[in-house]
This record gives C-alpha cells, structure tokens and sequence, in this order.
C-alpha cells in the first residue's frame, strides 16, 4: 500500500502531537499521505496540505482513523469508502470499531504496510422509508437502524414483518435492526445479545418493551425487515448509527435489508475477535 489517508476526530487536541508524527513515520517509507482539512488544522494549526475528505477517500488504499468508534462510524458513512482499507485507531474510551491503542499504532502499521494482517469485512444494513406510497429516504448503516420515541413521548406501537410475515406488534420506546458489528453497540446497551461480526445474521431488540416477553431475536442476514409506525400522535424518530436522524410519521414503512457494500476492516494478524471482547468489556482472564 503506498497511498494512505489519516482521518482524525477534529475534537481531540490530544491527537495533535501524534498526527505529526505519524505523518513524518509515512513520508519517511515513502508513502504518499493524504489528509481532511479538519485533521490538518487540528496537526497544524492550519489547513496545510489539506484536501477534502472527498478527495483523500479517492486517492487512498488504506485509511487511518484517529479517534473512537464515533469516528469510524462517521467515515464509515461517507461514499466511495467500501473500496478502501481502514484501520481505527481508539483515542476515546470504548472501542470495537477503533480497536488498536495508541502504543501499538506503529508496530501495527510496520507489519501492515508488509502485508501482515488480515482482512475484517463487516456487512452492512441497507435502509427504506416509504410515506405514501413512494420512497422518502434511504440509508446505509454499519451498525444499527433504530427508531426512537422523543423524550417526553408515550410508549410506541411497530407492527413488525420479516420476510413479508408477521411477527409481532411492539409496544415499547423503540426498536433497534443490528448488524453483527452492531451488536456490541446501542443494541447490547439495550439487552440484545453478542453477535460474532461475521455471522450471517441481524439483531432485532425491542428498547423497554411494555411486554416483559418481547425479546431481541436473532435472524437471518438474508432476511428483509419492515417496521410499520403505527402510533399516530407520538413524536418518533429514525436514526442511522446516531449519526443521521428523521422524524417519522404515523403509518411510515421501515424497510431494512444486507447492503450491498461492506466495510473494510484492517487488523493485526495475530488479533481475534474475542481477544477484543474480553479486553473492552472487562471479562477475567484465566
């Protein structure tokens, strides 16, 4: 890989100083570098050799993404990025997304760059609303498709489909679609269950069901879901990866499918999934 991009959360001053450094560590392999203008100013103190993120996705083979899973979910949504390598680098709190540390950032990348790793491709969620009759938005999600009740909002109803047969109609705060990936996300904070991020598999979890036995449900990745919104005077919301939100009205369809496209995930030969398990969520070891 000789073209690489660095992607960093413009928030974290802390990066600053590593950013530099890292920029040098890959000019000096002669690598071409490519960086956003918010990554170069937050380097810099000024858009010095900045391009758009646009631009830096297009020109790249590999991407580096400095900050936490916020920020790789936010990569994860901009265009063309299912073509390019990614490797997250958590300089937040909790990450499986951005699961390198900072202290194993250049060894990690000393052995990519040799082509010692491996290949993490995570499925993705496509999603549909339909008002009316016609299309009115659709989306593409790494982790989760969740409507939401507003704060101050009552319970609210879903009649749920998958595969065009009825399921259930939910009475609850809201209900969360999840990829494997997801699943260690706003799905688990929900009580939904662990899912090995290459299953071929969605996670359904209702959020505070008002029925104590609707519980999260494991299908099919091949399965297609529909969501009818049938509370009329709630204030109800859709949001993708709590990066994009939209208000939803009475009688709107959800539909949620696999995408078509994938994200590309780097990661050091010698790391496995339940290694990062046990060290985010605290597990014992032996």
């Amino acid at each position: 890989m000789q073209k690489i991009g660095i992607i960093a959360n413009p928030a974290l001053e802390k990066a600053r100083g590593i950013l530099v450094s890292l920029r040098e560590w890959l000019l000096q392999r002669g690598k071409k570098v490519y960086w956003d203008l918010d990554t170069a100013r937050l380097a810099t103190g000024e858009e010095q050799d900045g391009e758009e993120r646009s631009a830096v996705i297009d020109k790249s083979e590999l991407i580096i993404v400095m900050g936490g899973d916020g920020t790789m979910l936010n990569v994860a949504h901009q265009p063309g990025i299912s073509r390019v390598f990614l490797v997250g680098v958590n300089l937040g709190t909790l990450g499986f997304l951005a699961d390198i540390n900072l202290d194993e950032l250049f060894p990690t990348l000393e052995e990519v760059l040799k082509g010692n790793y491996k290949l993490d491709e995570r499925s993705m969620l496509y999603a549909a609303i339909q008002r009316d009759n016609a299309k009115l938005a659709e989306y593409i999600a790494l982790n989760e498709i969740a409507v939401n009740r507003a704060a101050l909002a009552r319970i609210i109803t879903m009649e749920t489909y998958i595969d065009n047969r009825y399921v259930n109609t939910f009475r609850a705060d809201g209900m969360i679609i999840a990829s494997p990936t997801g699943s260690t996300a706003y799905s688990l904070a929900s009580g939904g269950p662990i899912v090995h991020p290459t299953a071929k598999a969605m996670v359904l979890t209702p959020i505070c069901s008002h029925t104590l036995s609707n519980r999260p449900l494991v299908i099919s990745s091949d399965s297609e879901v529909e969501v009818l919104l049938t509370s009329k005077m709630e204030a109800v919301y859709l949001t993708v990866d709590g990066q994009i939100g939209i208000k939803l009205q009475y009688n709107d369809k959800l539909t949620i499918k696999k995408a078509n496209q994938t994200l590309k995930l780097v990661q050091p030969s010698e790391r496995y999934y339940y290694q990062v398990l046990r060290n985010k969520l605290g597990w014992g070891g032996k």
